[in-house]
């Protein structure tokens, strides 16, 4: 387990490289989330490490590393995805953007499809979950009681039964 102490006696940039490269699936998921296209994931998850990168000297330990990695990657994502921006597609990122497709399950990107199109803190809560933080972790990522986590997966998942038409 990773300690402020142990932050501070090693290398920050090795530790953070090293850290980025363990948890790399909490961002990746995170950007599939909140992100349609390849292109579009692979940005948001240079902005999520350098967000991280910004913060790590600020990390004191009062939660798990992760916990902290995974509110940052949140807030970066709801913080961007408010940005405005020029969307200009391509025929090569139609071609990548299909190849993505193709490389995933059917079932999987529906999945992905029917979260996107829920509201942003519903995002949040349901891919904490699917990190399997506990409800108390979640709770402290998005700054609500334990019991709120609960009542409101269980609302979540009735949305995505519904658009799911489960």
């Amino acid at each position: 387990m990773i300690t402020v102490s142990s932050i501070r006696a090693m290398n920050d940039k090795q530790l953070f490289l090293d850290l980025v490269l363990q948890n790399q699936g909490i961002i990746y998921k995170i950007c599939k989330v909140y992100r349609h296209s390849h292109e579009d994931q692979e940005d948001l998850f240079q902005e999520i490490v350098y967000q991280l990168w910004k913060s790590f000297g600020q990390f004191q330990g009062r939660s798990k590393i992760t916990t902290w990695m995974y509110r940052i990657g949140v807030n970066t994502a709801i913080a961007d995805f408010r940005k405005p921006s020029i969307k200009q597609t391509t025929l090569e990122d139609s071609i990548q953007f299909e190849a993505t497709l193709e490389s995933d399950s059917e079932k999987t990107e529906e999945l992905y499809k029917a979260i996107r199109k829920l509201n942003e803190s519903d995002r949040a809560v349901l891919s904490a979950y699917f990190e399997d933080l506990s409800y108390s972790e979640i709770g402290q990522v998005l700054g609500i009681s334990e019991n709120s986590v609960g009542i409101r997966l269980t609302r979540i998942k009735k949305k995505l039964k519904a658009i799911l038409n489960l």
